[in-house]
């Protein structure tokens, strides 16, 4: 049939989903890619969580659209234990991956200004398009570490048309794509600014349990009345594909918001996979396995991190010493002139040259809100076997070094080098 062009809704595809797909292409074509593009954990979700949703995949019936009870439960303690809210299982929303649930709450909204910052996750600004929302840029410098601050905070606010708006902020931290995070100052000083501003903020805490040195704050904490955390178990548990996502909302938000979101989900995707909420229950345990699985994790990452950022220092590329999750933000614009001399002007030709020479795949920083000259990426570095990583913890005491790195970790170690002698060669 012919359907006019122009009634088609314009939506771009995901750059992480594309950067995947192109890797795995590569790779059967027989060619060694080094992944440092699609942000997968590496990590397979703890065995006694795997053996749960075994027990429970004959569970087929639909579940209440807001979640199980149990998981709710047990995700509101965990929360309350972890991170030191005082919420309870009606403020929690579970839905199929956050993705879906921050979605969720843009749309119960006919009309908003969506704050984003640069850099931010991919796929923010989208959803506040699809949602018919407007967005509103709010642009960090490398300088001040890429963080929001309460300046900036105010002076969006002052840029909107209409102060009656409700406004929407989106914080993810530690983040996607900087690794980086807010110390507890930071947060009570953008809390009073949120506060003033009247806005409501989704924090996006997704990694914060991978914050490397365990020293995560929720920024409900600070402000729990303007709030919204929204986490789950693709990341912290290495269950991306089984599509569990958390919103936590503070009991003092309008419940007309929480309904909207809860109608929104009735009518599209009902509840997130009922097996998989079963084995959420069991990730949701304040228990000494759930512990030591997260600790391990923390280990690897950091060792891994901390390797790539000295390597990429020591050759003049600027970068921040990341903080959490598996994420590093370099920016290349030292090394400016000699990649123009490779016609490389932008971080897409950088990427893609990239890829051709040395099979690393990187995402170039306009998928992130950096301007496409912005000589920047985001490095995943998650191209390593977790499970056997996390086994040989058992036999390591202490800081992990580059030997570990070597013997568990070599794409990581090897893709780094090729980057590294990409660069000194530029």
């Amino acid at each position: 049939m012919t359907i006019n062009a122009k009634y088609i809704r314009e939506s771009e595809k995901s750059e992480t989903l594309l950067i995947n797909e192109v890797s795995k292409l590569k790779e059967t074509a027989g060619e060694t890619v080094y992944k440092f593009g699609f942000g997968q954990s590496p990590f397979l979700p703890p065995q006694h969580v795997i053996d749960k949703l075994k027990d429970y995949s004959h569970r087929k019936e639909y579940a209440a659209v807001q979640g199980l009870q149990d998981l709710r439960e047990a995700a509101a303690n965990y929360h309350n234990h972890y991170d030191k809210l005082a919420i309870n299982a009606d403020d929690v929303l579970v839905g199929p991956g956050s993705k879906m649930l921050i979605y969720s709450i843009l749309c119960a909204f006919t009309k908003a200004d969506v704050m984003v910052v640069t850099p931010s996750w991919v796929s923010y600004e989208p959803q506040a398009k699809l949602a018919k929302l407007n967005s509103i840029r709010i642009n960090t410098t490398y300088e001040s570490r890429w963080r929001l601050t309460p300046e900036l905070v105010k002076a969006a606010y002052e840029s909107k048309e209409d102060k009656d708006v409700p406004s929407v902020l989106i914080l993810n931290y530690p983040g996607n794509p900087d690794g980086l995070n807010y110390n507890d100052a930071e947060l009570e000083a953008l809390a009073q600014a949120f506060r003033e501003c009247n806005i409501l903020v989704i924090s996006d805490e997704i990694y914060g349990f991978l914050n490397h040195d365990n020293e995560h704050i929720s920024l409900a904490r600070h402000y729990p009345e303007g709030t919204i955390v929204t986490t789950g178990l693709s990341k912290w548990c290495g269950a991306g594909g089984w599509r569990l996502g958390v919103a936590l909302l503070s009991p003092s938000l309008d419940p007309r918001l929480k309904d909207s979101i809860i109608g929104i989900a009735s009518e599209t995707y009902s509840c997130a996979p009922v097996p998989v909420q079963f084995a959420a229950v069991e990730a949701y345990q304040v228990d000494a396995r759930i512990e030591a699985y997260l600790s391990g994790q923390r280990r690897i990452l950091k060792c891994i991190a901390m390797h790539m950022y000295k390597r990429l220092k020591a050759i003049g590329v600027n970068i921040h010493e990341p903080q959490g999750g598996f994420y590093l933000n370099p920016d290349f614009s030292p090394f400016a002139d000699s990649l123009k001399e490779r016609g490389i002007t932008t971080s897409e030709e950088l990427c893609e040259q990239l890829l051709k020479d040395k099979s690393v795949a990187v995402l170039p920083g306009s998928s992130f809100g950096y301007p496409s000259d912005a000589l920047i990426t985001r490095i995943a570095y998650v191209d390593f076997d977790g499970t056997a990583a996390l086994a040989a913890l058992n036999t390591v005491s202490g800081e992990l070094d580059d030997a570990f790195l070597n013997k568990y970790c070599p794409k990581v170690v090897e893709g780094t080098q090729r980057l590294v002698d990409w660069l000194s060669n530029a």
